[in-house]
C-alpha cells in the first residue's frame, strides 16, 4: 500500500468523523461539550469505550509485546476486570449522588481548594502523558510507512494529527467523542478479527488449527508464578491490574467523563459491566494476534523494524500489514484499526483536559455565562499544543516499549489519586488541606527511589505494577499524619 493510497484512506476517514462532529455539534454549548446534556444511551457508551481504553497502545504495542512478555498481560487484564466492578459499585454511585462535571470536584468537598487542585493536576500530568504516549504511538507508525516517503518531518506529523482531532471535536465535545469512540471501536475490532483470519489464510490454517499449533505454544504463557521475586508474578500483576483499572479508568475524568453522560447511575453501571467484559475477549484477541505475527513473520524471515536503528517490536504488526505482501485488504484493514484505535482514545483525552482545566483550575461555571464559552474554545486549543510538544519530546526520549511505558508512569501520577480518593471514602477523617500537595509530592518521589532500587538490593524482588497501589497507600498514610484530631465529617460522601 503506498504512502498516497494510506494518505487517502485517513483523509476519507476523518470526513466521516467531520461529518458526526457536524451534526453531534450544532449546539456547541459547555453543557453538551462537558456532559452531552446526559442523554447518552448506556450501550452506545460502553461500546466506544472499548475502543477509548484499547486505543492504539493495544493495537499496536500488545502484539508487539508477545514476544517478551508472552500471554502475561492477560493476568494484567484479569485485575482490570475485577477493578471495573470497584468502579461500577462504588465510585459511580458517588459521582452521580453529587451530580459532578468534573469528578475531582469530589475531593473540594470532601477535603478543600487544595485537595481539589491537587487532584486535577495529577489527572492533569496522567492525561497529557498517556495521550500523548497513545498518539506518539500512530505517530510513529504513519512517519514509518507513510511521511518518511514523502519527506515529511516527524513533527508536522504529530501537528497534523492533533489538528484533525482539535477541528471535530472543538464544537460537540463529548457529545461527538461518544459517537466516533462507536464507529472507531468498531473499526478496530474489525480490524483485528480480519487480521487473524486474512493471517490465517496465508499461513493455510483454519483459526482451530492455529489455536492448538505448535507454534502457538511458544507464546501462551499465561500464567507466571515461579517466583514471587519476578516482576510479572500472577499476584503482582492481578493487584496492579486491578489499582491500575480503578485509577486510569474510576479516577480518571477522560473515562469518567462519558459515563457521567449516560441517563441515570443504573445505565452507568449497565455501561461498565458490559464495557469490562468486551474488553477483557478482545484484549485476549489481539495477544493471539501478536502471537500469530510473530509466527508469520519467523516463517517469512521478515525482521522486526529498526526505528532510529534500534530493534522496535512495536512496528511488527505494521510491517506485517503494509510491506509483507498480504494484500489490499490487510493494508485497509491495518489504517482503518490502527487510526480507529489512536483517535478514539486522543480525542476524548483532548476534550477531558480541556474539561477538566477549565472546571478545576478555571472554574469556567463561575465566570460570566458571556465568557465561559469562549474561555473553554481558548483552552481546548492551549492543550492541543500542550500534546504535540509532549509527543514530540517522546521521540527523543522514550526506549521502551509503549504499553509498558504507560503503565509504569501510571504508578507514579495515579499513586496520589488513589490515596485521595481512598482516604475521602473510606474515613470520616477531616485534615489539614493546605498541606496535601506536599504529602502528595513526597509519596511520588518516594516511589520513584523505591523504584530505582537495584533488585539486588531486595534479594532479586523486582518491583512492577504493585508500585501503583504502593503509591497510593503512601498517600493514605500521609494524609492520616495531617488528619485534624477529634474532627471527622458527618457522613462520608
Amino acid at each position: 500500500m503506498s504512502a498516497f493510497q494510506i494518505l487517502l484512506l485517513v483523509g476519507a476517514y476523518f470526513m466521516v468523523l467531520m461529518l458526526i462532529s457536524y451534526f453531534t455539534g450544532k449546539n456547541d454549548s459547555n453543557a453538551d461539550f462537558f456532559k452531552a446534556g446526559k442523554q447518552s444511551p448506556w450501550y452506545l457508551v460502553a461500546f466506544g469505550m472499548v475502543g477509548a481504553s484499547l486505543s492504539g497502545v493495544t493495537f499496536i504495542s500488545v502484539p508487539g509485546w508477545i514476544e517478551a512478555s508472552q500471554f502475561g498481560y492477560m493476568q494484567v487484564v484479569l485485575g482490570y476486570l475485577f477493578g471495573y466492578f470497584v468502579v461500577a459499585y462504588v465510585l459511580l454511585p458517588l459521582y452521580y449522588k453529587m451530580n459532578l462535571t468534573s469528578i475531582y470536584e469530589y475531593l473540594l468537598e470532601r477535603f478543600g481548594v487544595v485537595s481539589h487542585k491537587t487532584g486535577a493536576f495529577f489527572f492533569f500530568i496522567s492525561r497529557v502523558l498517556g495521550a500523548a504516549f497513545r498518539l506518539y504511538l500512530v505517530a510513529i507508525v504513519l512517519q514509518q510507512f507513510v511521511f518518511d516517503d514523502l519527506g515529511v518531518r516527524f513533527e508536522f506529523t504529530v501537528v497534523i494529527s492533533i489538528l484533525l482531532i482539535w477541528i471535530y471535536t472543538n464544537r460537540g465535545g463529548i457529545k461527538t467523542i461518544v459517537w466516533t469512540d462507536t464507529l472507531q471501536t468498531l473499526f478496530m475490532i474489525l480490524a483485528v478479527v480480519l487480521s487473524i483470519i486474512l493471517i490465517n489464510r496465508e499461513l493455510d490454517w483454519s483459526f482451530g488449527e492455529f489455536l492448538v499449533s505448535e507454534e502457538l505454544k511458544a507464546y501462551d504463557k499465561f500464567l507466571f508464578t515461579e517466583s514471587f521475586l519476578d516482576r510479572n508474578h500472577f499476584v503482582k500483576s492481578f493487584i496492579g491490574g486491578m489499582f491500575v483499572t480503578i485509577c486510569m479508568t474510576g479516577l480518571d475524568q477522560d473515562m469518567m467523563q462519558k459515563n457521567l453522560t449516560c441517563k441515570s447511575l443504573k445505565d452507568a453501571q449497565k455501561n461498565m459491566v458490559s464495557f469490562s467484559l468486551v474488553l477483557v475477549g478482545v484484549t485476549f484477541l489481539f495477544m493471539l494476534l501478536g502471537a500469530l505475527l510473530f509466527i508469520y513473520a519467523g516463517k517469512n524471515g521478515i525482521s522486526i523494524p529498526l526505528m532510529d536503528g534500534k530493534p522496535k517490536s512495536d512496528l511488527l504488526f505494521p510491517e506485517v500489514a503494509l510491506n509483507s505482501g498480504l494484500g489490499i485488504t490487510l493494508s485497509v484493514t491495518f489504517m482503518l484499526g490502527l487510526v480507529a484505535a489512536a483517535y478514539s482514545s486522543a480525542d476524548s483525552a483532548l476534550t477531558s483536559l480541556t474539561t477538566s482545566f477549565c472546571v478545576d483550575f478555571l472554574e469556567v461555571e463561575k465566570k460570566e455565562e458571556s465568557r465561559q464559552k469562549q474561555i473553554r474554545k481558548r483552552t481546548h486549543i492551549i492543550m492541543s499544543i500542550m500534546l504535540i510538544l509532549v509527543i514530540i519530546a517522546f521521540k527523543y526520549i522514550l526506549n521502551s516499549n509503549v504499553i509498558d511505558s504507560l503503565l509504569t508512569v501510571a504508578g507514579y501520577t495515579y499513586g496520589p489519586l488513589l490515596g485521595l480518593f481512598a482516604f475521602g471514602i473510606l474515613t470520616k477523617q477531616k485534615i489539614h488541606d493546605r498541606w496535601v500537595w506536599l504529602v502528595s509530592a513526597l509519596s511520588v518521589a518516594i516511589i520513584w527511589v523505591v523504584a530505582n532500587i537495584p533488585s539486588e538490593y531486595l534479594g532479586g524482588y523486582v518491583l512492577g505494577y504493585e508500585l501503583l497501589p504502593l503509591n497510593g497507600l503512601l498517600t493514605f498514610f500521609g494524609l492520616w499524619l495531617i488528619r485534624k484530631k477529634g474532627e471527622k465529617v458527618s457522613t462520608v460522601q
